[in-house]
């Protein structure tokens, strides 16, 4: 790529800067999240203002993708020459329920800048994705150098559950040749990266039953154990006592070649000063490549409406990460297998397995001239070399477009740092690394027109 072409995208993306943030901010006031008791409106409203955005942009064909039961998806596309490489950009424009409102420094539904970072639910993931895009298509005067779609997705948050649907009644227009998924970290600030594996997922609900019914804790207490104490046993041998996850037959990737200071996770992860952290070897093997175990949930009395009783049955949900190349049903019935046989003092135990949520890791060969246009876009958009990162993470979206497009590259990108909040209180996304995001992908699409030619005949 020429300087002076750099350099023009360079000053195009920069100049554009005040629209991004606008439009990112009035994506943001959309409180548009997608399950649970919340109004299904603001997700439509949210939908058509990315809409709005995309075609203003200059996309053409902008339209509301539809299927029975889902939230609205959004498509836009740009023509190009023939010859030239067909390029998806991916978001989504749902966002995670904000959570109680006092952890928050300002309204999550309303942006606010505090030291270069905007802050808002829907910043980071994934709406700045949205405007990134929008971006993209304004940088070359609404006519891109490849053939460009963009899909804005409007459930992910509540785990894709009909993108596959969408991905097959909408394939011929979503079919391409490159897929940016730009919904993933960066390593740290200032330093970008191509996440090249996920984790899979299974999880579980175990019941214990000791009593027909709720007997007087001093009358009858002694001979039997609660329930919540019995659950409490069984969920401490999911452990060994250096915290390695402690269940027989789960598969574990080969050891990661980055390596994260132990520092530095501590305060991505705001990790209380006397916790020693749990496992043995690198902290990326940790997050990347073997399995892990988190209790989400109890259900059992609480405190404040506690009495004197023996509780006669407890329950617990359980979420185990698996390796990228794991197995999902051998590795459920692994932890099937381990609850039934550690019941302590003979409980009755049911397994609910989650089949709604479980899904298989994915591992990406990420070699080719798709991958080596991103690592030059990345470079020199942040002025740094990018890294191969793993997610820890289970985005069943990527899945599913690996299965649908196997013969598609999947670029997994995006604005977001580890002080991101992603999921939490106080979301934001770095105004900074928000431009450097938009110029990459651009200078992306420009490498691609130029190389893809010569790199696929």
């Amino acid at each position: 790529m020429a300087a002076t072409d750099q350099k023009d995208l360079r000053s195009r993306v920069s100049d554009d800067m005040t629209r991004i943030r606008e439009e990112l901010e009035r994506l943001v006031r959309i409180p548009s999240v997608s399950f649970g008791v919340f109004d299904p409106a603001d997700v439509q409203a949210s939908a058509e203002a990315t809409a709005e955005i995309l075609e203003r942009a200059g996309g053409t064909g902008v339209r509301l993708l539809q299927v029975d039961g889902a939230p609205p998806a959004v498509f836009a596309e740009c023509a190009a020459p023939a010859g030239t490489p067909s390029v998806l950009l991916y978001a989504h424009h749902d966002v995670q329920p904000p959570g109680p409102a006092e952890p928050w420094d300002s309204l999550a539904f309303e942006p606010t800048e505090r030291n270069g970072r905007l802050y808002g639910r829907g910043t980071a993931d994934d709406k700045c994705g949205i405007v990134a895009h929008a971006a993209t298509i304004r940088a070359f005067g609404g006519t891109p150098p490849v053939a460009l779609k963009v899909f804005v997705e409007g459930e992910e948050e509540a785990g894709s559950p009909n993108l596959g649907r969408f991905l097959e009644r909408y394939a011929d227009g979503l079919r391409s040749d490159v897929i940016v998924l730009a919904d993933n970290p960066n390593w740290r600030l200032g330093v970008p990266a191509l996440t090249t594996s996920l984790r899979g997922l299974v999880d579980c609900t175990v019941e214990l039953r000791v009593l027909d019914h709720a007997v007087h804790s001093g009358e009858f207490g002694g001979p039997v154990v609660d329930a919540l104490a019995s659950l409490s046993r069984l969920l401490a041998t999911l452990h060994d006592d250096d915290g390695n996850v402690a269940v027989d037959g789960l598969a574990s990737d080969p050891v990661p070649t980055l390596e994260m200071p132990e520092d530095e996770y501590r305060v991505n992860a705001g990790v209380r000063p006397g916790i020693r952290l749990a496992g043995e070897g690198p902290l990326t093997a940790r997050l990347w490549t073997r399995p892990a175990i988190s209790v989400l949930g109890i259900d059992a009395p609480a405190v404040a409406e506690a009495s004197n009783q023996i509780v006669p049955a407890a329950r617990a949900m359980i979420s185990l990460r698996l390796a990228p190349r794991d197995d999902p049903r051998r590795a459920m019935r692994a932890l099937s297998t381990h609850l039934r046989s550690h019941v302590p003092w003979g409980a009755e135990v049911r397994v609910i397995e989650g089949f709604q949520r479980m899904g298989p890791g994915l591992v990406i060969d990420a070699t080719g001239p798709a991958y080596a246009a991103a690592r030059r876009a990345l470079a020199d958009a942040w002025g740094t070399e990018p890294v191969d990162i793993g997610g820890g993470g289970s985005i069943p979206f990527v899945v599913a477009f690996a299965e649908a497009f196997p013969e598609a590259s999947l670029l997994l990108t995006g604005a977001a740092d580890p002080d991101s909040g992603l999921h939490s209180e106080n979301e934001s996304v770095d105004l900074g690394e928000l431009e450097r995001a938009c110029l990459a992908q651009a200078l992306l699409l420009h490498r691609l027109s130029t190389t893809w030619r010569t790199s696929t005949s």
